[in-house]
């Protein structure tokens, strides 16, 4: 049996606004090997959840540096699991359009259209989300309230999250 957990948006925007600019030192900082966007987009769901998906190799979740699923970390991983049909334990969403995003939900760039390569949380967005009231928090290069008219990417996707499953 499943229960479905809302998902509390000021919990995983307010984890990103206390650690935009910095580092929280119960995770590992993957700047030096690729990148922290995910790492950081992962703990900011977290935060909004508190739910993780052991499983090895299709979940999301983190013990160690060395010890996590890579959909906590790798950007197209993160997408592919809360996009999951299957009923896990963990976050799930859904891929929307720019006008339908709320806080707490992510965004996803690609700089050439070809392959996405930086996930960022959606920390505030206008009254008709548009790219230049659309307000984000990432790691790799450390921004907060940063619009996302201000990247230069192809092609966006983005992620609403609709809550998190925990089996009873």
């Amino acid at each position: 049996m499943w229960e479905w957990i809302p998902y509390d948006r000021r919990a995983a925007v307010d984890y990103a606004h206390q650690w935009a600019y910095s580092r929280n030192p119960a995770y590992y900082d993957y700047e030096g090997i690729g990148g922290d966007c995910t790492n950081f987009a992962s703990q900011c769901l977290y935060a909004g959840t508190g739910i993780m998906d052991y499983r090895p190799d299709l979940g999301w979740y983190y013990i160690d540096a060395n010890n996590k699923a890579p959909a906590w970390s790798g950007v197209d991983y993160f997408e592919r699991f809360l996009t999951r049909t299957e009923q896990t334990d963990g976050p799930f969403g859904a891929l929307t359009d720019l006008e339908l995003l709320l806080p707490g939900d992510f965004v996803q760039m690609s700089p050439r259209g070809d392959s996405f390569t930086h996930t960022a949380i959606v920390v505030q967005v206008g009254w008709r989300p548009t790219l230049r009231n659309t307000l984000v928090a990432a790691h790799s290069i450390d921004v907060d309230r940063r619009p996302l008219s201000s990247y230069q990417f192809q092609t966006l996707r983005c992620i609403h999250i609709m809550g998190a499953w925990r089996e009873i």
